[in-house]
C-alpha cells in the first residue's frame, strides 16, 4: 500500500488523543512512527534505528515505546527501551504486534495503532504510574519520514 493512502485513512486526531491519554496516566512516552517508501530488511531493526535516531532512548525512565509502521512493504514493529523491555520482556511486544496484525489483514488501521496505544499505555500504567511532576519528553503525534 502506499505510504500517503495509509496516512489518509488513519484518524490522526484519534491517534493524538489516545497517545496523550494513555501518557497522562504514567511517565512512559508512546510513539507512532509511518516509514516512507521501501523498507529493505527487518521492520524490528528499522524501528530500533528510528528509536534511536528520534532520541527515544534519551527519556528520563528509559520507558519510551515506539510503534513502527512501512505500509509500502507491508510491515511493522513495536519496540520498546530496556525500561520498559525488562519488565515485561517479548510477551508484552509479540502481543500487541499479533492484536495489531489481525487489524492490518483487516484494513482498520487506525484500530490497530489506536489499540497498541492502548495496551502499550495499560503496561505503562502499571509498570511506570504517574507520580506527579512528569513532562512530555517526546512529541504526541504520527511522525513520518
Amino acid at each position: 500500500m502506499r505510504t500517503n493512502d495509509f496516512l489518509s485513512k488513519l484518524d490522526h486526531d484519534r491517534i493524538v488523543k489516545a497517545i496523550q491519554e494513555q501518557e497522562a496516566r504514567s511517565s512512559g512516552q508512546i510513539g507512532v512512527y509511518v516509514q516512507r517508501g521501501e523498507l529493505p530488511g527487518d521492520p524490528v531493526a528499522a524501528a530500533q534505528h528510528r528509536f534511536q535516531k528520534s532520541g527515544m532512548h534519551k527519556t528520563k525512565d528509559r520507558n519510551a515505546v515506539l510503534i513502527f509502521v512501512a505500509p509500502r512493504a507491508h510491515k511493522f514493529a513495536v519496540i520498546g527501551d530496556e525500561g520498559i523491555h525488562t519488565r515485561c520482556g517479548n510477551e508484552l511486544w509479540n502481543r500487541v504486534v499479533q492484536k495489531m496484525g489481525d487489524h492490518f489483514k483487516q484494513e482498520r488501521f487506525s484500530d490497530a495503532i489506536l489499540d497498541a496505544i492502548r495496551d502499550l499505555g495499560d503496561v505503562l500504567a502499571t509498570q511506570f504510574p504517574r507520580s506527579g511532576g512528569e513532562t512530555n519528553e517526546l512529541p504526541d503525534e504520527v511522525t513520518e519520514g
